[in-house]
């Protein structure tokens, strides 16, 4: 561990992990959007 400090690890690991965790929660409300888009889409493609 040439000069790597375990402590700096987590934290950087926590932030990260909190980053991703809420760009998931803030993606959420587009899920029934996007599901309805990908339906139509398919409908209009398989007509």
């Amino acid at each position: 561990m040439a000069g790597r400090s375990i402590a700096m690890s987590w934290i950087a690991g926590v932030i990260c992990t909190g980053v991703v965790v809420s760009l998931v929660w803030l993606s959420f409300p587009l899920v029934p959007v996007l599901a309805s888009f990908v339906g139509d889409t398919l409908r209009t493609v398989l007509r």
